[in-house]
């Protein structure tokens, strides 16, 4: 059994940072209930790319899920729904504050319908505080948050993270919030209301930029891939393309001097130990910079390597999965869709290492409301009801009805 194939889960999330939560969830085998409005996630129809009629975007983070359509707007959708928390473990949303209040779902509610009940909710500024009513997105977290002000070449213009980190990460510490909440409910049976917004898991990730503040009151600058307290650690250009070099230590910068046949580098004072090396990079880079164009990328990589000096090539997606690693640590998977076909997936990085990989399979990501009447079924909904739902649902063939 997979580990949290005990868990019912009601996902009443959309887009990216709800989805990409429930997907953990549904990975680990819990039984994630997605419920959608009649016209969907707001997802199905972004695009394009499309495979054939569904959106490459849903389709990457909604695997392992049964979909249910419910007009939640109707008393009808509304005691389904109730239904079906009354049966649940979690509850997550990422609707804006108040919206679940005036649904009808409040956590209040919700703890009367089910007293061990956990609700979790994502948004831009979390449940309270001055900007709670506020809409908030990925790009504005990313740039409140300060990320934007770091990410880039120096004087350059703001740049974001070249996917949607802040939605991922509020994905991430809702997980790590409702796992928390289970494991406390298991102690004392208590409900539980997870707030987790996402310009806080930008401030979270501040680490060290936020320390390097606190302690030299100085405001951290864009440095490109450099980093503010180590060197050599960025991208270098080789012959025929970049790759990222991280010297950590000295005991690295001593093999790395030897590796690239530098012994004055080695002897040189400026460059002696790592403070040595940030207060002196501007010398130092040209130098290095100088010395990497001379061969390719493959040709350091290999020399670092055989050496034990953290490097790498610097990938796009196409190379990305074509490297033989990404294929023995099982990240891509295959799965039959309904209607897209053949379709990929990245897998779940997290791995049990006493679960054979059989035990790893997945279910490819629902159609509209594919699942809608084998839940309410499951959960004891009345007929008339039933009838009464599945007028909002697209007509799903009789074969995908599981």
């Amino acid at each position: 059994m997979k580990p949290l194939a005990d868990l019912t889960i009601i996902d009443l999330t959309r887009i990216l940072s709800g989805p990409f939560s429930t997907m953990f969830f549904a990975d680990m085998g819990a039984n994630v209930i997605k419920v959608e409005p009649p016209n969907g996630d707001d997802t199905r129809t972004w695009g394009p790319p499309f495979l054939e009629t569904e959106s490459s975007y849903f389709l990457s983070i909604n695997r392992n899920k049964k979909s249910i359509v419910l007009d939640l707007k109707s008393e009808t959708g509304k005691n389904v729904l109730r239904q079906l928390i009354k049966k649940a473990d979690v509850v997550i949303e990422n609707f804006r504050p108040g919206t679940l209040e005036r649904l009808g779902f409040g956590f209040e509610n919700l703890k009367t319908i089910n007293p061990r009940i956990i609700l979790a909710s994502i948004s831009g500024f979390g449940q309270t505080g001055r900007y709670r009513d506020e809409p908030g997105y990925d790009l504005i977290a990313q740039g409140m948050g300060g990320l934007m002000s770091v990410t880039g070449q120096t004087d350059g213009h703001p740049v974001k993270g070249g996917f949607s980190l802040a939605d991922v990460g509020s994905g991430m510490w809702a997980i790590i919030g409702i796992l928390t909440a289970l494991h406390n409910r298991n102690s004392n049976g208590n409900a539980q209301w997870i707030d987790v917004s996402l310009l806080e898991t930008m401030i979270s990730w501040q680490t060290y930029l936020s320390g390097n503040y606190f302690a030299s009151g100085k405001n951290p600058k864009a440095m490109g891939s450099a980093h503010p307290n180590i060197c050599p650690y960025q991208a270098f250009p080789a012959k025929d393309g970049y790759f990222n070099l991280a010297v950590g230590n000295d005991k690295l910068w001593e093999i790395f001097c030897k590796a690239v046949n530098e012994q004055a580098w080695l002897e040189n004072e400026n460059f002696k130990t790592n403070p040595d090396r940030v207060r002196n990079r501007e010398t130092l880079i040209p130098l290095l910079e100088s010395k990497f164009k001379t061969k390719t990328v493959n040709e350091w990589v290999t020399i670092f390597r055989k050496q034990k000096i953290p490097c790498g090539p610097i990938y796009n997606l196409s190379e990305l999965f074509e490297d033989p690693y990404v294929i023995e640590r099982n990240m891509l998977q295959t799965v039959e869709h309904p209607t897209a076909g053949r379709i990929k997936l990245v897998n779940t990085p997290v791995k049990f290492l006493e679960t054979t990989s059989e035990d790893a399979k997945i279910t490819p990501p629902p159609l509209l409301g594919q699942h809608t009447e084998q839940i309410l079924r499951e959960f004891d909904i009345n007929e008339t009801e039933i009838k009464e739902v599945l007028k909002n649902i697209p007509t799903i063939p009789v074969l995908l009805q599981s």
